[in-house]
């Protein structure tokens, strides 16, 4: 049998994989498991189930969950229990080969032990891969996620870490930038990370976009905690600005400091340019234009997806124009996927995803997408007809250029602003995106989780669907959550969820679905004062609200409210809007409370 704690605490026998439904004998476990091999103190064990304050019956409660916890054993066909009770407390033995953990830590070991670059990262991806989710997402235990927690996962850190310095070190800085993106946004305060990102975007040739991230670390560490930069970070931008030659990124320390101090008996990194690697000297920039992705379980938007797809398919050969709007978050990208996939006959020349944003959310230059897009259909032949897909555009100027392109052909367009001046320009068909209906929700959970799974608490599964309340993103998160722990009954996760939405509608291996963080981003596009006003009516208003009501609570004349809820209500923060009321979606009012008296300042004039 082996346990796994580097993730929802499970037991693995064979082939089966069990995980744990939340309960005092899963805390007990996972308490045990932490401090495998050791005598753990029952006093330390009663708090971690109790708390601090314990029930005067928690000793006897606690054998109780160490003769639960035997019983589980043997149901699993372990028969000779590896928990012991000794003086003062109990015990469990494992191995690396029974526990998660100690094999992590005998990797790590074993890779610090390396010579070789190459075999040292190696062992450390070994090590990583035994790692599968949220850290103890199954133990409901405050001292554990205080006090345990926290310590695993900075062990996880400093572990990826030394795997991206290695990977900087052997010239593989487009490998490194996938895990990079994601752990410089899931720890933002993690300035290693961002440095080892900014140096692995320069050393691939994307000069303009790791000054962009350098601006963002400065800007979150001013904001958020009111310090300035690292020297190390602060001497990289430098070498950036320059266009200086890094050299070969060094062994055991970070690439910023020892390249760009200039100390001890190193050269200037620009007398190593011969020594640099080739992606240092010349690298493409990332692609913006690729194939269309499919969408897995794509339910819903039926009579949105007939619609679109009876103006895709209309007889003729004029260019066609689609525009899909919404809020961050409502599933407008997957439906023109969706119906990309639906139309693929009716579009020889090909089909086209052009990314308008890059992945540090910021805009691609309209003219970079349009040379893109003209390569890729230089070998279109005449009277074929292309379809390009259009993604995230920030404003009606980044897509005119593409649209040329276009006119043999169709352009849909996915972006979370009306761009009524782009339809006014150049005509088309706008659909904009609401939440799901009751049936939608329903209907993704079935397809995502399986019916025998959703059919056995049905009521539960609406409940679920009306905690996220009906928003694809959070349903698709909740129903990822929901697969990686199959034990997990559909209505403990609501009453889980309902504790801190916003908070547990994220996934720890891909910080990018995170509703917070998308819901974030949609603020950061916004102007300061647009954005501060957002905050200031979500958190204020109740959820339907009138134009008098903006003028109020924001304190500006009716024209300046006007413009600024028409903003708000454009960039898919408010719904409908004049002659009828405002609302908010409740996840955005709860982001807009909990965020309110971390980044608002006093309302300015627009």
């Amino acid at each position: 049998m082996r346990f796994q704690l580097l993730g929802p605490l499970s037991i693995t026998d064979g082939s089966d994989t069990v995980v744990l439904q939340p309960s005092k004998p899963t805390i007990l476990l996972a308490s045990l498991l932490l401090h495998a091999n050791s005598v753990v103190s029952a006093d330390y064990l009663q708090r971690t189930m109790w708390g601090e304050e314990q029930p005067a019956t928690s000793r006897a409660a606690l054998q109780t969950c160490v003769l639960r916890l035997r019983r589980l054993f043997t149901k699993h066909g372990v028969t000779e229990t590896p928990i012991e009770a000794v003086p003062g407390g109990y015990r469990i033995t494992a191995g690396p080969r029974h526990l998660d953990l100690i094999g992590f830590r005998d990797e790590v070991r074993r890779a610090a032990e390396t010579a070789d670059p190459e075999s040292e990262l190696h062992v450390l991806k070994g090590a990583l891969s035994l790692w599968e989710g949220s850290v103890l997402a199954n133990v409901r235990s405050d001292v554990l996620h205080r006090d345990e927690v926290p310590r695993l996962v900075e062990e996880r850190l400093r572990t990826l870490e030394r795997a991206c310095d290695l990977k900087l070190r052997l010239g593989r800085c487009g490998e490194a930038l996938v895990e990079l993106w994601s752990a410089s946004r899931a720890y933002p305060g993690h300035e290693r990370f961002r440095e080892q990102l900014i140096e692995a975007l320069y050393r691939t040739g994307r000069q303009t976009e790791a000054l962009a991230e350098y601006r963002m670390v400065k800007d979150y560490l001013h904001d958020e905690l009111g310090v300035d930069p690292s020297p190390a970070l602060r001497r990289l931008e430098m070498a950036i600005l320059r266009g200086e030659d890094l050299g070969p990124a060094d062994d055991r320390h970070p690439a910023g400091p020892a390249h760009l101090s200039g100390g001890g008996d190193r050269q200037h990194p620009a007398a190593t340019a011969a020594s640099a690697p080739p992606a240092v000297r010349s690298a493409p920039a990332a692609a913006i234009v690729g194939p269309v992705p499919a969408v897995h379980s794509f339910t819903g938007r039926t009579d949105d997806t007939a619609a679109l797809l009876e103006r895709l398919t209309a007889p003729g050969h004029d260019p066609v124009t689609l525009l899909v709007s919404g809020a961050p978050g409502i599933g407008k990208s997957a439906l023109a996927q969706h119906l990309a996939h639906q139309v693929k006959d009716a579009f020889p020349a090909g089909q086209f995803m052009v990314r308008m944003v890059g992945p540090d959310g910021m805009p691609r230059r309209p003219d970079d997408a349009a040379a893109e897009v003209a390569a890729a259909l230089r070998d279109q032949v005449r009277g074929e007809r292309a379809l390009l897909l259009l993604d995230d555009v920030v404003d009606a100027d980044q897509v005119r250029p593409l649209l040329p392109a276009a006119a043999d052909g169709a352009a849909v367009i996915t972006s979370r602003r009306g761009l009524a001046g782009l339809v006014a320009t150049h005509g088309g068909w706008v659909l904009r995106l609401g939440t799901f209906a009751e049936e939608e929700s329903y209907a993704l959970l079935l397809a995502v989780l399986g019916a025998e799974r959703v059919e056995a608490e049905p009521e539960a599964a609406h409940r679920l669907a009306e905690a996220c309340g009906h928003h694809p993103l959070a349903l698709r998160i909740m129903s990822a959550r929901l697969l990686t722990r199959p034990a997990l009954r559909l209505a403990d996760s609501v009453s889980w969820l309902a504790e801190d939405p916003l908070a547990r509608l994220s996934l720890a291996d891909s910080p990018e679905l995170s509703v917070h963080r998308v819901l974030g981003g949609a603020l950061d596009r916004l102007d300061a004062p647009v954005a501060d006003a957002f905050l200031k009516v979500a958190a204020q208003i109740p959820d339907h609200f009138t134009a008098e009501d903006g003028v109020r609570v924001l304190g500006m004349s009716p024209a300046e409210a006007d413009d600024v809820l028409d903003r708000l209500a454009d960039a898919g923060l408010l719904e409908e809007g004049p002659p009828g009321p405002y609302r908010v979606h409740e996840l955005l009012r709860v982001y807009a409370r909990r965020t309110a008296p971390y980044r608002s300042r006093p309302i300015q004039k627009v």
